[in-house]
């Protein structure tokens, strides 16, 4: 039904309908400094029935580049529009309008705004703090080399992080009549929940102009136990229809599956017992007559300590 009014829907009414997915769209780098790894994603989500489709996007400015992670966005699923700040090429403050064009299931586009001050006194080495993947738990350290160009006395007199498991050390300074150095440290301390790290430290001087900095930090934590798929689609299903799908879950140790939980009754597990690496479970959809569509969080609870559980999401459309 929603689909046809899209479709009778006025030209506001359509882009109205695309708008609604983004729960932000628009940010602020602040400062960032030159050549550093300055990018931010745009992440809706598709509340609707049927499948959303990304036709293109565009940038007005070529100090930003857009990018899609994918371009068809399946019902409850979520998808992200990847904005890149180019500050090797650009100086100054910039700012870009990134147009999303969807063309199903009717036309409609969104714009997304990005701004941000690229400073050309300070660099830093590497240019990006990627911490690659790394299990919850774990404590993986990475240094940078700040550098600040034009005045000797310019100093770092505070690092702020809205990451507590993040801890900031400040290594060593070197100076001289051009240039201060500075060597700092980061290191993940504690654990912290699975999925994309993506943090933002601010560095604060004794520079009354432009008194912060911006240093993004990247990495990708993974739990000590997975399931895939991480999504299962069961597709169309009749009221009373009965269809199975197998769930693999895995781990570098081994484990015993201790519950599968769903909220869904219509859904049901099979587990096996003992512990190993791998275990496979049966999953089954039964239907009850009800033509309520799925959505569901499943998850699987292992005798693993710490990160035991993982989970995944179920989705299905019954008519």
């Amino acid at each position: 039904m929603f689909a046809s009014l899209l479709v009778r829907s006025s030209d506001a009414s359509a882009e109205n309908w695309a708008e609604k997915m983004f729960s932000v769209q628009s940010h602020d780098f602040r400062m960032v400094g030159r050549g550093a790894k300055s990018e931010y994603r745009f992440q809706f989500t598709n509340p609707f029935d049927q499948d959303v489709h990304i036709a293109s996007v565009r940038t007005s400015c070529g100090c930003t580049t857009p990018k899609i992670s994918n371009r068809t966005i399946a019902p409850r699923q979520t998808g992200e529009i990847t904005a890149e700040l180019n500050t090797d090429s650009f100086i100054g403050q910039k700012s870009a309008t990134v147009t999303v064009v969807f063309d199903r299931p009717s036309y409609a586009e969104v714009k997304l705004n990005v701004s941000g001050y690229i400073r050309t006194d300070i660099t830093f080495d590497p240019p990006e703090m990627n911490f690659g993947e790394f299990r919850s738990g774990e404590t993986p350290e990475r240094e940078v080399t700040i550098t600040h160009v034009g005045n000797p006395n310019w100093e770092i007199t505070d690092v702020r992080s809205h990451c507590r498991e993040l801890k900031v050390r400040l290594l060593s300074v070197e100076k001289n009549s051009r240039e201060v150095k500075y060597r700092m440290s980061v290191r993940v301390d504690g654990p912290i929940a699975e999925g994309d790290l993506r943090e933002r430290i601010t560095l604060v001087s004794n520079d009354a102009n432009f008194p912060t900095t911006e240093m993004l930090l990247f990495g990708k934590i993974q739990s000590l136990v997975s399931v895939s798929p991480a999504t299962v689609s069961l597709g169309d299903l009749s009221a009373n229809q009965t269809k199975e799908q197998r769930l693999i879950v895995r781990s570098d140790e081994e484990f015993e599956v201790k519950n599968v939980l769903c909220e869904d009754p219509r859904i049901e597990f099979e587990v096996g017992t003992g512990k190993k690496k791998i275990h496979f479970i049966k999953m089954r959809f039964r239907g009850d007559g009800s033509a309520e569509s799925i959505s569901q969080q499943v998850k699987v609870v292992t005798d693993l300590p710490d990160s035991g559980i993982t989970s995944c999401l179920v989705t299905g459309r019954v008519r």
